[in-house]
């Protein structure tokens, strides 16, 4: 299976961080995101990478090359500066996918999810993995229901309404009626839930969506023991 990671965002809540540096490579404990992602996602069997990039792209290019050092291959689908949203983002690397489900991981996220037991995962439009909803986000995304199917509403008891870990297996026909421009990704998955063509998964493991400086900090200091 191909893994895609999702590097073309512009970071603006990580300034002044990301004035001259994309998020992606960013450091914690002296590895960048996006390195630290490769590293798992190598060590799981995910050794066809395609990494979309936009603002500042080139130093991901030039920081991860062709992914030798990392006993992968790594294509990049290029956006210009300004990015094309999440689903305009996935869409726009289609043509470098084979016809298949492939892994989307965002770049900007840290986690020990076990992205190996993936590969057997069945999936008809999408497989999300979510997590406990953490303080940034205390209302949380989908509903996984008791079946694995995800929904948007959440009944009177949302106790199993969960946030979106960044993860997933997305099918290509997910893309199929899509505008080829920018373009969000929730709307389609939204619309694929109502038809009951998603499923999910809870991962109550380590995970942090690294989107301030306050929270990389908070990365470096649980990393930052083992360096000793």
């Amino acid at each position: 299976m191909q893994a895609m990671i999702l590097a073309a965002g512009r970071g603006e809540r990580m300034r002044p961080l990301t004035n001259s540096t994309p998020k992606p490579l960013l450091q914690a404990a002296g590895k960048s995101l996006i390195e630290r992602t490769i590293e798992q996602l190598v060590t799981a069997g995910f050794t066809e990478l395609v990494i979309n990039h936009a603002y500042l792209g080139k130093q991901i290019e030039t920081t991860l090359g062709d992914g030798s050092q990392f006993g992968a291959t790594i294509v990049y689908s290029s956006e210009g500066e300004n990015g094309l949203e999440t689903a305009g983002g996935i869409i726009h690397a289609l043509p470098l996918m084979k016809d298949a489900p492939f892994l989307v991981v965002n770049g900007d996220i840290a986690t020990d999810f076990p992205f190996a037991e993936l590969h057997k995962q069945p999936v008809d439009l999408a497989h999300l993995v979510l997590v406990p909803n953490p303080e940034h986000h205390p209302t949380g995304d989908f509903l996984l229901c008791s079946d694995g199917r995800l929904k948007v509403t959440p009944p009177f008891d949302s106790d199993n309404f969960y946030t979106f870990s960044g993860i997933g297996i997305y099918s290509p026909k997910l893309f199929s009626t899509a505008p080829k421009n920018s373009t969000k990704l929730a709307p389609l998955l939204r619309s694929s839930m109502s038809e009951m063509r998603v499923t999910g998964q809870l991962f109550e493991g380590f995970w942090m969506d690294i989107g301030t400086p306050e929270r990389l900090q908070i990365l470096e200091n649980r990393l930052a023991p083992s360096l000793i």
